[in-house]
């Protein structure tokens, strides 16, 4: 007989199924992304309506059964209910949910990607910090525990330490000077253009607060602030990234451009 089970995690979705039911999505630490259905909780009584929304955090305890698992309580250990009160932070928050769920995949444990998560949705309501920064934190974190960050540290071409003023996307990585100049030399002798591949410049900031992040625990990231001309850097190369490697289209960051 198949017995319950207890998982810790945060309700990334959550979609109206018949009359009464919702298919809720969850990223929790044990078993990494999860199915489940919650039955009758759109029922004006049901005792778990409000703990089956996205950004509930705590602990579930599932059925599992033959194809799917089922909602049976919820030990909820915060809500996250302040980012209802902000329209920009709700979008930004159902971002960072849309995004872990995209990156996650069943079955894995997803410890770190939960602490990512969890802490992210919680810096947004930090005013000071902003939440395009937040943002940017989030995901480029979210890419390393998931093991497809960026290369910051050394050039992609020759894994020289210095002199990384270049982007690619499609390298995966900085670039040096050396190697962008020679790269460009290649393209412009074989193809006639001045540019095949997409450089991204980088200054020096923008370099250091990549390494920081990803280098800092989660738990000590979201204590700085950068410069205007730092964050812009940091969201093109992302964009740029992303495209790339994750190439999937938000409906939250549609909404976000239109607020």
């Amino acid at each position: 007989m198949t017995e319950s089970i207890t998982v810790t995690g945060i309700i990334l979705s959550a979609q109206p199924i018949g009359e009464y039911d919702r298919r809720i999505v969850l990223l929790t630490k044990e078993k990494g992304k999860i199915s489940a259905f919650a039955k009758g909780v759109r029922r004006p009584t049901a005792m778990l309506a409000g703990c089956s929304q996205p950004f509930v955090f705590g602990k579930f305890t599932l059925y599992e059964g033959r194809s799917s698992y089922t909602l049976q309580a919820v030990e909820a250990e915060n809500y996250f209910a302040e980012l209802r009160n902000d329209l920009e932070a709700v979008y930004y928050g159902v971002y960072f949910c849309e995004f872990a769920e995209a990156v996650t995949r069943e079955g894995l444990p997803a410890k770190e990607e939960l602490k990512v998560l969890y802490r992210s949705l919680g810096a947004l309501l930090k005013k000071s910090i902003g939440a395009g920064l937040v943002r940017a934190i989030f995901e480029l974190k979210m890419l390393s525990v998931g093991g497809v960050s960026p290369q910051v540290y050394e050039c992609v071409k020759c894994r020289k330490k210095e002199d990384l003023h270049w982007f690619s996307a499609k390298s995966g990585g900085c670039i040096c000077k050396a190697c962008a100049d020679k790269l460009w030399e290649e393209e412009i002798r074989e193809t006639g253009l001045t540019v095949g591949e997409h450089y991204l410049p980088v200054a020096g900031s923008t370099l250091y607060t990549m390494q920081y992040i990803l280098a800092t625990p989660i738990e000590s990231l979201y204590t700085f602030t950068v410069s205007e001309d730092v964050l812009r850097q940091l969201k093109k190369i992302l964009k740029e990234f992303l495209d790339l490697h994750i190439g999937r289209k938000f409906k939250s960051l549609e909404m976000l451009e239109l607020l």
